[in-house]
């Protein structure tokens, strides 16, 4: 018998992709950065193509106690952890697999937002740094001083969450700040993010920038609203309650706009019977106002959207622009109900919602919140129920981001070029790396920090912090 050797060729192992996602934010605070990336994180792991890692901010608790509800509290991060997927489990059930992380964050009391301490990019080992997604990437780099994400990651991809202009022109002194704001969240998403997903287009516009509502509603909301789906369609009364509002209870959430409108067209809206829910700086301030009109407006403390107090109101009015989606009426419309919105770039994705009704004037407000006290909603379609989905919010997302699941190998050296040539993407890109080595160096400086409005002494986290994550202080 002849036996022949066979030669075994060698293939590189494949895996799975690593997605990182970072936040600005964590639960309980009931925010946008804290709940939105935590459903993508769920949804990605969910579709099974990717590896997922969600990266949150880790306080220490005197800053828990300025941020969490009730004063909420937690001593290690992972009692904190637990909490945040029980919270996910009730909304959507079984969880899937991904896992969570922290990293050392401060809160700004000026800002009113968690800021990072450190050089966060260690939170993700070497070897998962495929992909890391920054949600409010101008947030979390204003002040990064450490590897470049670029660097780190293979492919960066920004969302941009945030009005941060709008806000910032509100204040004091607003739009000279705006103007240096807007050119600064320009350069640092420039050199940290190879792409930027706008949530619409009140966002300002940055290089690399795409255009699309990749967020979703909590699965709640539209079991809510199938069974009013329900309701309407056996003839049932499904909506007992007139109009509200929910939003947290600052003036530039849209309570200023609101209150404007009820105040200058109180005869033409008398009868009108209004709730406004909230919690926040100015609660004070905007119940006294509310008290003064000779309208039913009556004031509550905030409460969670999908409370069943919520269920039985017809009409959601929604008149603030400071949004960038706004995620309260994307709740209401897949509630089944109709809203009254302005029309805004950051309502735009909803205008192809029946129950959707925007206006121009003030004359248009007062026309259209009238009609929809007196008419029913049209029951939601099959095709636009699932566009409010995280199902479909995901499939935007990996679409638009280019993030379709591929297996990673390890990747060969380019060969070596012989002669001298820069052509214009390598020119630009050696600018890119000049302009991150100088952001790099300005943001190790603490005077420099400072006067830019971080947070004194957050170049490095601090020892309780390294503690309390495990993390190895750094000399």
């Amino acid at each position: 018998m002849l036996l022949c050797a066979v030669g075994v060729v060698s293939v590189p192992m494949a895996r799975k992709q690593h997605i990182a996602i970072f936040t600005t934010a964590s639960l309980p605070w009931m925010t946008g950065t804290a709940v939105n990336p935590l459903f993508r994180a769920a949804y990605l792991a969910k579709a099974g193509d990717w590896e997922v890692t969600l990266v949150v901010p880790w306080l220490s608790k005197g800053d828990q106690l300025l941020v969490y509800p009730n004063k909420m509290k937690f001593s290690v991060p992972g009692e904190q952890e637990g909490y945040v997927r029980r919270w996910l489990e009730e909304r959507i059930g079984l969880l899937p697999k991904f896992e969570i992380k922290f990293y050392p964050g401060k809160f700004s009391t000026e800002k009113r937002s968690i800021l990072p301490a450190g050089d966060i990019t260690q939170t993700v080992s070497d070897d998962k740094a495929d992909i890391a997604v920054l949600e409010e990437p101008e947030h979390l780099t204003w002040y990064h001083h450490g590897r470049r994400w670029k660097n780190k990651f293979r492919k960066v991809i920004g969302v941009v969450h945030t009005n941060y202009l709008e806000y910032v022109k509100r204040e004091r002194n607003g739009y000279i700040h705006a103007f240096l704001l807007k050119h600064i969240n320009s350069w640092v998403t420039d050199i940290y993010c190879h792409k930027v997903i706008r949530l619409s287009a009140a966002t300002q516009e940055v290089p690399r920038s795409i255009v699309c509502n990749v967020h979703g509603v909590n699965p709640k909301f539209i079991e809510i609203g199938k069974l009013k789906h329900q309701q309407i369609s056996q003839r049932e009364q499904a909506f007992f309650k007139g109009a509200y509002y929910i939003g947290k209870m600052v003036w530039s959430k849209g309570y200023t706009e609101l209150l404007q409108l009820l105040q200058k067209h109180q005869k033409e809206l008398s009868g009108l019977k209004m709730e406004l829910y909230g919690s926040g700086e100015d609660s004070d301030e905007v119940k006294a106002s509310a008290e003064k009109l000779n309208l039913d407006v009556r004031v509550y403390p905030g409460r969670d959207h999908g409370d069943s107090i919520f269920h039985d109101y017809k009409v959601f009015i929604n008149p603030s622009t400071t949004d960038v989606v706004c995620t309260t009426t994307a709740e209401a419309l897949a509630m089944g109900k109709i809203v009254i919105c302005a029309n805004h770039p950051s309502n735009e994705f909803f205008k192809r919602f029946p129950n959707c009704h925007m206006y121009n004037t003030e004359k248009e407000f007062v026309r259209l919140t009238m009609k929809a006290l007196a008419e029913e909603p049209i029951p939601l379609s099959e095709e636009l129920r699932h566009e409010l989905s995280w199902e479909a919010a995901t499939e935007r997302f990996v679409r638009v981001a280019d993030i379709a699941p591929i297996m990673s190998i390890k990747q060969h050296s380019p060969s070596p070029q012989y002669f001298m040539y820069i052509s214009p993407d390598e020119l630009k890109k050696n600018m890119e790396e000049a302009s991150a080595f100088f952001h790099n160096a300005i943001s190790g400086f603490e005077t420099a920090r400072c006067v830019f409005g971080a947070i004194p002494n957050t170049l490095q986290p601090d020892e309780q912090q390294c503690k309390e994550l495990g993390w190895r202080l750094q000399e």
